[in-house]
This record gives C-alpha cells, sequence and structure tokens, in this order.
C-alpha cells in the first residue's frame, strides 16, 4: 500500500513530498542502509590512508586492494540472487550479506598489516555487499510502482547517503580524540552495523510472488543478456566503470595535491555526500520524467570535468570544494538512475538476478579500474594516469550514447 496514490500532480508537488508516493518498505530499507552506510563509510572513509600511511603500502598495492575492495562482491552476488529469486527468500539473502559484512568489521584490526589477512577480510566484507545489494534494490523495486521507480531508488539513496554523511564524521571524532584510533574506528563501526541487520530483521517486509513451477534456474540471470537492451546497457555500463576511478584515488589525489593532514582525510567522503544527499531525491525524479539513462550518461560527464581538474594539480579550498561536489554529482546521478533504468528492463520473478548480473559486471569494472589505475600510476606518475583516464572517459561516452540509440526507451 502506497502512502499516497495520487498520480495526476506528479510534476506540480514539491520535490519534499516526493518520500510520501513511496511506499513504507522502501523507507524502512532506506533506514537500514543509512545505518549500514555509517557504518561502512567509518571504515572506507579511512582505509586509503590506513594502507599508505600506516601500512606503508604502495600505489600499485593499494589498487590492488582498492579493487577487491570493489570486486569481490561478484563472488556471491550470482548464487545470492538466484537463491532470492528461486525462494522468494529475498530478506533472508539480505539479512545474511548485512551480517556477513559486520562481522568483517571486527576482523580488520585482527589482520593487521598483513596483506594476504587484509585482503581476505576486505573479499569477505564485499561478498557480504554482492549477497545483500541485488535482494535490497529487488525488494525496492518490487515495493514501488513502474511510475515511481526513479522515485523510490532516489528516497533509498538520500536515506542511503545520509549515513555516508555520518559516517566520516564520526571517524573524524574517533580520529581527532586519538590519532591512531583506527581499531576504535572498526570496532564501532561493527556495533552501527549490528544495529541495522535487527533493523532489517523487524521492519523490512518481503515482497513474495506466487511460485510458479519452473523456478529460476541459476543460470536465468545469466539468460537475461539475451535481450538485446539489457545486454546493451551492461555493456556500456562496464565501460564507462572501467574508464572511471575509485574513491580511494579520488581522496588520495586530493590529500596530496593540498596536503591535508591525516585528521582530515575522512573528511572528503563527507563532501562528497553532501551533494549527493541533496541530489538524489530530486535527480531520481527527473529520471522518471526525462528518462534515467540521460541522467546516468550526465552523471559521467560531471565524472569526466573531475579527472579534467585533477589532472591539472590545482590546489586550494575552491578547488577542493568544486572537485567533492562534482564527485558527488557524479553518484546522484547515476547510482538510483542506472538501477530505475535496469528495472524496466527486468521481468519481476528475475529481477534480483538481473540487478545480480548488471552488479558483478560493474563490480568487475571497477576492480580492472582499480588496478590499472595502480600499474599506471607507478608507470607514468599521477598526472598522465588521470589524463589517461580521462581520455577513455571522454571516448567512451559518446560510443555509449550510441550503443543504447536504438534500444528501448527507459
Amino acid at each position: 500500500m502506497y502512502l499516497s496514490s495520487s498520480r495526476s500532480a506528479d510534476h506540480h508537488r514539491p520535490a519534499a513530498s516526493a518520500a510520501r508516493r513511496v511506499s513504507a518498505n522502501v523507507l524502512a530499507l532506506g533506514l537500514v542502509s543509512l545505518l549500514t552506510d555509517i557504518s561502512s563509510e567509518m571504515v572506507s572513509s579511512v582505509l586509503p590512508l590506513y594502507y599508505t600511511s600506516v601500512l606503508g603500502l604502495t600505489m600499485l598495492q593499494t589498487g590492488f586492494l582498492d579493487g577487491l575492495f570493489n570486486g569481490a562482491s561478484v563472488f556471491l552476488r550470482l548464487v545470492g540472487a538466484h537463491l532470492a529469486d528461486r525462494f522468494q527468500a529475498r530478506k533472508l539473502v539480505a539479512a545474511a550479506g548485512y551480517g556477513l559484512s559486520a562481522l568483517c568489521k571486527l576482523a580488520l584490526p585482527a589482520a593487521g598489516a598483513s596483506l594476504p589477512g587484509l585482503s581476505t577480510v576486505l573479499a569477505v566484507d564485499r561478498s557480504g555487499k554482492g549477497l545483500r545489494t541485488a535482494p535490497r534494490d529487488a525488494l525496492i523495486s518490487l515495493s514501488s510502482t513502474p511510475e515511481t521507480q526513479g522515485r523510490a531508488f532516489g528516497v533509498h539513496r538520500m536515506m542511503d547517503t545520509a549515513g555516508a554523511f555520518c559516517g566520516p564524521l564520526v571517524a573524524f571524532a574517533l580520529l581527532s580524540a586519538v590519532a591512531t584510533a583506527y581499531d576504535a574506528v572498526f570496532v564501532a563501526s561493527f556495533c552501527v552495523a549490528a544495529v541495522g541487520v535487527v533493523m532489517l530483521l523487524l521492519f523490512v517486509r518481503d515482497q513474495r510472488e506466487p511460485l510458479s513451477r519452473a523456478r529460476p534456474a541459476l543460470r536465468a540471470g545469466l539468460d537475461l543478456l539475451r535481450d538485446r537492451a539489457f545486454r546493451r546497457t551492461c555493456l556500456c555500463v562496464v565501460l564507462l566503470e572501467t574508464a572511471t576511478i575509485s574513491d580511494a584515488f579520488v581522496y588520495l589525489t586530493l590529500q596530496r595535491q593540498d596536503d591535508l593532514a591525516a585528521r582530515w582525510f575522512p573528511l572528503l567522503a563527507l563532501g562528497t555526500a553532501a551533494p549527493y544527499l541533496l541530489l538524489s531525491l530530486p535527480l531520481g525524479a527527473l529520471a522518471d520524467r526525462f528518462g534515467p539513462w540521460r541522467l546516468y550518461l550526465g552523471g559521467h560527464l560531471c565524472f569526466l570535468a573531475l579527472l579534467v581538474l585533477l589532472a591539472t594539480s590545482w590546489s586550494g579550498p575552491g578547488v577542493l570544494a568544486v572537485a567533492l561536489l562534482l564527485h558527488g554529482t557524479f553518484y546522484a546521478a547515476t547510482d538510483a538512475p542506472l538501477m530505475a533504468h535496469t528495472a524496466r528492463l527486468l521481468p519481476g520473478p528475475a529481477r534480483t538476478s538481473g540487478f545480480a548480473v548488471l552488479q558483478s559486471l560493474q563490480a568487475l569494472a571497477m576492480f580492472a579500474s582499480s588496478l590499472l589505475f595502480g600499474v599506471l600510476y607507478r608507470l607514468t606518475g599521477p598526472r598522465t594516469t588521470l589524463e589517461l583516464f580521462g581520455a577513455a572517459l571522454l571516448l567512451c561516452l559518446p560510443a555509449t550514447a550510441l550503443v543504447l540509440r536504438k534500444a528501448p526507451a527507459a
């Protein structure tokens, strides 16, 4: 049941009323994601500096770990999505993923400076993310009408990003109190994540459909690639994700250009989260009105501008503010619109599996991007590496627009 079912005045009501036109289930999932993102951003906002300054890792090693952090979720993503669709157990699979990631926060201090140990913990943590993301997004989609997909994902991402906004603040407070309090950050992160798991179990309702005699097979998600529109979308996403760089390298570049003290480093993620938080809902509504793919491509234009700015090596508060604004706008214009675009291409019974296929390819592209960045950084230096990624993205944008020109409108 929707909190408001009237659609006749969608374009005349203020954006603040948009949240009332999504289901209570979407809001509950948003609350879970808010808590989980507080937890995960407490950790991810300090990890790049933890690698390079505390553990003394090189940029190549950092690139490997960052790629693993972004790409390891692919290992359990397809299997989890298959189980969620086959047994109509999206909530249960999502809860398992959230719980697994929460436990890994406690394992980070135990791993210490061991590269194999860190790699294992990060792989398991991201596998938990892989388990939960597709079932969660399927629950959001199945809890929404076709006309409100962009708005529903926008509301969820707004709440999710509110957590991303708070997480670096908590990490900053802990590091300000005790400069080497990385273990305290990891333990506090676990406590917040555990509360999120409890909220999921108590307040989120599963979305079930009548089970057909022919239940989805494990390869059902991959079979969706036979659909031309979905296959083209996956191809475009892989191209664009490979041509972008991860948050870790954006923040490390900004930190070195501005010579920021270590305790200020977590606030860089805060600078990204602020515009992301403010723009998620209005851009999600614009995706419903003008088409989510247009927003998605526009977001990558923001990232192209960010790469150009980083490559200039300019520094100063104004440059830092513009860079973080572009970074946050990129996420607001690409995250929810991409899920809304994909939801319109996928059948309900296999929607979790379809999301998992797309997100798995996305994760592999992010892994390749981080590893490539680390290699190029070592061989050519920071400026040339940024210029090469900018040139690649500049070529990929018109190519992806051309690929999808004949695809069905979303």
